[in-house]
């Protein structure tokens, strides 16, 4: 049977999730960047977060015997680590001192991991209302 995540880590998921972005974004809009390299920091994350949420549901639909393609799967895996790849470029070549790119760096890591643990705590959560609601249906 499938259990429901725990609500201590239901919260330390969204409080990872919430920490990394509003930090990140809070050290985006308040940088003196030019709005063009805003635009691409906040084009990375945004694709950063959206690759890791299908290569989540990807990994997770192939466990669960879900069909998924060899395409859709590969696009998620090269989309999620060329957001990476295109977050330290930008950073490698930004002029800005260390502890800002490590800053940037760190609260992206953290966003994109809480919201793949996000992810993994709403399907956990459907599986087992799933099983319970057909454990019910086996006892009436």
């Amino acid at each position: 049977m499938t259990q429901k995540p725990s609500f201590a880590f239901v919260a330390a998921s969204w409080a990872a999730f919430g920490t990394g972005i509003i930090g990140y974004f809070a050290g985006l809009f308040r940088s003196e960047l030019y709005l063009s390299e805003k635009g691409y920091y906040f084009t990375v994350i945004m694709f950063g977060l959206f690759s890791v949420i299908s290569v989540q549901k990807s990994v997770r639909d192939r466990l669960e015997g879900v069909p998924v393609t060899d395409l859709y799967y590969g696009i998620s895996w090269f989309c999620t680590i060329l957001s990476i790849a295109l977050l330290v470029v930008g950073l490698w070549n930004a002029k800005m001192w260390g502890s800002e790119k490590g800053f940037y760096a760190f609260s992206f890591i953290l966003a994109l991991f809480g919201v793949i643990a996000i992810q993994k705590n709403t399907r956990d959560t459907l599986a087992a209302e799933q099983a319970e609601k057909e454990a019910k249906q086996l006892k009436q």
